[in-house]
């Protein structure tokens, strides 16, 4: 039976490597929840841009934005009430995203879409983001060894942290748990794991950093 939950639509986000589909497809399982997952392996783009990031920056981020925009819409367009829910982003991400990888002329192109697109989408009722220092995050990528991220630099990864850390210092859109994935391992420690999913069931308001040992409330 699943584990019972106040939350219906959980959002896990954070920068490349970090863990975050591991954890939203962890907590699927135990929630017994539908996985809303961005697949990233199907952007034909995406090599592209690791090898060469001028030349597919524009045409990567364009294919994640009509992705990630279909994929929410048919989500709004059924019940939300009737399963839990937990996503590995949110369609924010794709303006974080857009902003660090294209040039002004590409941006002003990639907003101009993304107006049109008239997007609509269910709002999270919490949002977890897992955050970890770059040289973490390029460990982590080298260990998972997908081959075409070997091609991901130390510079990408330190602007995506800097906007990812913009992003959420002012972001209250839904409450927040922010979780340091250095300190922890939740998909291999299960202890790890379980306070983890205790702190996720328990949020329901605000913003919270999350400590295993001692969580502080701000």
């Amino acid at each position: 039976m699943a584990n019972e939950t106040t939350h219906r639509f959980i959002a896990v986000e954070g920068p490349i490597g970090v863990g975050k589909t591991s954890l939203a497809k962890r907590v699927c399982t135990s929630l017994g929840a539908q996985a809303v997952l961005e697949e990233a392996a199907h952007n034909p783009f995406l090599e592209r841009f690791y090898r060469n990031p001028r030349a597919g920056a524009l045409p990567a981020q364009l294919y994640f934005l009509l992705q990630r925009a279909q994929q929410l819409a048919a989500l709004k367009q059924q019940d939300l009430f009737a399963q839990v829910r937990v996503a590995d982003y949110l369609l924010e991400k794709d303006r974080l995203f857009a902003r660090v990888t294209l040039d002004d002329a590409e941006y002003a192109l990639y907003e101009q879409l993304y107006a049109r697109l008239d997007i609509q989408v269910p709002k999270p009722d919490l949002v977890v983001y897992l955050q970890a220092p770059v040289d973490v995050l390029l460990e982590r990528i080298a260990r998972r060894g997908v081959a075409y991220e070997q091609y991901i630099d130390r510079g990408y990864l330190e602007r995506l942290n800097q906007a990812y850390a913009r992003f959420f210092h002012e972001f209250d859109a839904a409450p927040l748990l922010i979780v340091n994935a250095a300190s922890i391992d939740p998909i291999a420690n299960q202890r790890d794991y379980d306070e983890l999913l205790a702190a996720i069931k328990r949020m329901s308001r605000g913003r919270l950093y999350y400590n295993p040992l001692r969580s502080r409330a701000i």
